[in-house]
Formats: structure tokens, C-alpha cells, sequence
């Protein structure tokens, strides 16, 4: 009891201290869902991993279940500009409490996603063909992705839904929608693939039942709890052309930086399965989701600077601004160090859940052994990018998240093409691990040290 008074003492001594703790509160209020809600992301991408490397060749199922998945990651990821376009212009009417913009937003960014989706259905053999050449996929590779494409449609719709919560500040329905669909998909590729015998197409078709349903759930709980926020929207608002000119002008920027995101992964995917055996692209598959898993904790706090960005923007608070990035950068950074400490501890236990050939672990884990070294680099580099990308979003500076990322992506080519042919699959790591660093450091600077992020801030006099 006396400490509690102390302490409480110590708080009403300090007027300031309610208003770090209140904003403290309010970026954990956005940030622990979206994190709980992006490890389940890389969760399913682990257990689905983990599956395939039960089913035959662990090495070879693994391999072209690595190849399939960055296929539609490419896909996906092209599409994800709906959610962060979405996010930060919504965010912004909802702190300048503009009600009538947040739902012609919201039929904008779901009306988008569906015609989006359409089209991948309608040109999914010539995109197939192509993806499966470029990433040199076999028929397991080919049958998972046919299987997998009826789940786009439902995929993109939930990223135009998404962006709308986030910047709705609701971090908790994107949490439980994406928790009901990899909690089914974890449970159906089960099923699917012991239960029926389906291998990796098994695994595909879970995909788009746990999709479809989580959609539909998603537009459920959008209809229970924001039928009051749902203000009539006439058709003449949603195409106003100033408000499209925006909203394009800020996806046109993200779809550039997308592409460069997609780019990058997908060719360390691609230059992975041209390495010199099976085992190291199995290993630099499951470093990658190693990283990755860690990464969607960053990206939380990634979530919650996007929203708040956006909403304090729309409400011209300068000083809640300025506080919320500071809070934020002290948690992405703390997160960072945790995930170290994982990684130098139980790197070996990670990896030995993928593999169910024992034959094969003590290879895997040699080879493992001399790239965790990069993983660890990676995540240092990595501890702040991933927080610069949600502050340009939420506040729609979007030419600098498209700047920053083309000067990057241009150095992990340069770096690998020219290191490739003397130190091998280092250079791969190396130029990966330039590449995030870059990303954090020239958003810094092209923003002006973040000024023009606290400009738009401003109280226009």
C-alpha cells in the first residue's frame, strides 16, 4: 500500500506523466491487436511449413510450398495498397471528425478490392504461366497455385476492410477476423492434408475456405459495430474526382513502393531456389520466416503510428504527434532487443519445428548455423523501418515511402549482383540487410528529419 501511495504521489507531481501514460495507452490500444493479429500471419506461414515438411521430401515439399506462397505473396502484396491508402486517409477524417469522407472512403477501398480481385480470377492462367516460369515452379508448385487463386477475391476485399478499421482506430475486429482465419486454415490443411491425402494442395484449398469465411465475418462485424458511423453516402460522393485524385495519387506511390517490397522478396525467393541445393533454399526459407514472425511485432507499432499519425493529423494536435512518435520508436526498439535475445537463444529450436525428416535436421541446422548470423543483423537494421512506413502512411507521404524504397531496392540489387559471385548466399543476406537498413534511414531524411510529417500537423492560421 505504501509504495502504491508513493508512486501515486510521484504521478500527481508530474501533470505530464497522465499524458505519457494516456498515449502510452492509446498506441498499446492499437498496437497489441495488430500484433497478435500479424504473428498470426507468419504463424500459419510456420505451421504450413511445418506440415509440408511432414508429407514425403521434407526439403523438396518445403521448397515448392516456399515457391507457391511467394507467388501469391507477389500478388497480394501488389494489392495492399488498398489497406494503407485506405488507413491514412481515413485516419485523417476520423481526427477532423468527418464522418461523411470515412464512409464514401470505406465503399471506395471495398468497391476497388472486389474489381481487383475479378481481374486476378480472370487472369489467373497467363499470370500463373508467368509466375511459374519466372520462379522456375514445378507441378506440385503449379497444382498449389491453381487451387490457392479462388481465395484472392476474399484476400483483397479484407485488405480494403482492414485499412478502413485501422484508420477507424479499431485494431480489434482486424485481430479476430485474422485469428478466425488462420486458427481454419491451420485446422482445414490438418484435415485436408492427412484426413484426404491432398499434400500441398490441401493446403491451398484451406487458404480459400478460411478466407471466405473470414471476409464474410469481417463485413458482419462492420455492419454490428459501426452502424452508427456509417453515415449515407451517395454514389456522386464516393466517385467525387477530387477525393479519387487522392486517393489514387497516395495508392500510385504505395503500389510503386509495393512492387519494390514484392520485388525483393520474391527474387530472394527466386535466387534461393537457384542456389546449389534443396537445403539451402529450405534454410533460407525458414530464416526468412524467422525474421518475418518477428518483423509483424514491429509492424504493430508500425499499425498503431499509422493510425494515430493519421487521426492527430486530422485533428491538428502537433504535441500528441510529436509525443506519439517518440513513444513509438522507444517500443519498436525495445521489441527489436527482445527478438534478438530470442533469436541468439532458441534459433535451433525454431528451426527443428519446420523439419520432420531427422535425417535432414542435422544438415539443415549446419547450414542454418552459418546465415544466423545475418538474421540477427537483419533484425537490427530492420528495428525502425518498419515504423518510418506507418508514420509516412498515416501521414499520406507517400512520394517519400516510394523515393525511399527505390533507392533501396536498388542497393540490395547492386550489392547482390556484385558480391553474388564471390561470397554466395552471403550476399544474398548482405544486400537483404542493406536493403532494410536504407528504408528507415532515407524516410528520416527525406522527410526532413520528420518536419514535414509535423507540418501537416500544424494549425493553419
Amino acid at each position: 500500500m505504501f509504495v502504491f501511495l508513493q508512486n501515486y504521489k510521484f504521478c500527481r507531481s508530474f501533470p505530464n506523466f497522465s499524458y505519457f501514460c494516456a498515449m502510452n495507452r492509446e498506441i498499446f490500444r492499437i498496437a497489441v491487436p495488430n500484433i497478435i493479429s500479424n504473428i498470426t500471419v507468419p504463424l500459419m506461414g510456420i505451421f504450413s511449413t511445418a506440415i509440408a515438411g511432414h508429407t514425403g521430401d521434407s526439403a523438396a515439399t518445403i521448397g515448392a510450398l516456399a515457391i507457391g506462397v511467394s507467388i501469391f505473396n507477389f500478388i497480394y502484396w501488389n494489392c495492399s495498397f488498398i489497406r494503407m491508402g485506405t488507413s491514412g486517409i481515413t485516419a485523417q477524417a476520423f481526427g477532423a471528425k468527418d464522418f461523411t469522407t470515412t464512409t464514401a472512403m470505406l465503399v471506395r477501398a471495398v468497391g476497388i478490392s472486389a474489381i481487383l480481385g475479378i481481374l486476378v480470377l480472370l487472369l489467373q492462367y497467363p499470370l500463373g504461366e508467368l509466375s511459374l516460369w519466372m520462379m522456375n515452379g514445378n507441378q506440385m508448385v503449379s497444382d498449389y497455385f491453381y487451387a490457392r487463386i479462388w481465395a484472392v477475391p476474399a484476400g483483397i476485399m479484407l485488405f480494403g476492410l482492414n485499412g478502413w478499421f485501422t484508420g477507424m482506430q479499431n485494431a480489434v475486429i482486424p485481430m479476430f477476423t485474422s485469428i478466425t482465419i488462420n486458427v481454419l486454415h491451420v485446422l482445414l490443411s490438418l484435415w485436408f492434408v492427412f484426413g484426404f491425402d491432398m499434400g500441398i494442395v490441401g493446403i491451398a484449398y484451406a487458404s480459400v475456405v478460411a478466407q471466405w469465411s473470414g471476409m464474410i465475418l469481417s463485413v458482419v462485424l462492420l455492419v454490428l459495430f459501426f452502424r452508427d458511423k456509417l453515415q449515407h453516402v451517395e454514389i456522386s460522393q464516393v466517385l467525387d474526382m477530387t477525393a479519387l485524385r487522392e486517393f489514387f495519387a497516395v495508392n500510385r506511390d504505395i503500389i510503386i513502393r509495393t512492387f519494390c517490397i514484392v520485388a525483393v522478396y520474391t527474387f530472394f525467393t527466386a535466387a534461393s531456389a537457384r542456389m546449389e541445393s534443396d537445403i539451402v533454399l529450405a534454410v533460407n526459407t525458414m530464416l526468412l520466416q524467422m525474421f518475418t514472425l518477428f518483423s509483424y511485432m514491429n509492424d504493430g507499432f508500425a499499425y498503431a503510428a499509422e493510425a494515430l499519425t493519421g487521426r492527430f493529423i486530422g485533428a491538428k494536435d502537433e504535441g500528441s504527434l510529436r509525443l506519439c512518435i517518440r513513444r513509438c520508436v522507444v517500443w519498436a526498439v525495445g521489441t527489436a532487443v527482445v527478438c534478438i535475445v530470442i533469436y541468439v537463444g532458441w534459433w535451433q529450436d525454431i528451426i527443428s519445428m519446420f523439419v520432420g525428416d531427422k535425417a535432414q535436421l542435422a544438415d539443415i541446422l549446419n547450414v542454418a548455423g552459418e546465415y544466423i548470423g545475418w538474421v540477427i543483423a537483419i533484425r537490427i537494421a530492420a528495428a525502425l523501418p518498419f515504423l518510418m512506413d506507418g508514420i509516412m502512411v498515416g501521414a499520406t507521404l507517400t512520394r517519400i515511402l516510394r523515393n525511399s524504397m527505390l533507392v533501396s531496392t536498388l542497393a540490395y540489387f547492386a550489392l547482390y549482383y556484385s558480391l553474388h559471385p564471390f561470397i554466395g548466399n552471403n550476399a544474398l543476406w548482405l544486400a537483404f540487410t542493406a536493403y532494410m537498413a536504407l528504408r528507415g534511414v532515407a524516410q528520416y531524411f527525406m522527410s526532413g528529419r520528420l518536419k514535414m510529417v509535423y507540418q501537416k500537423s500544424e494549425v493553419l492560421s
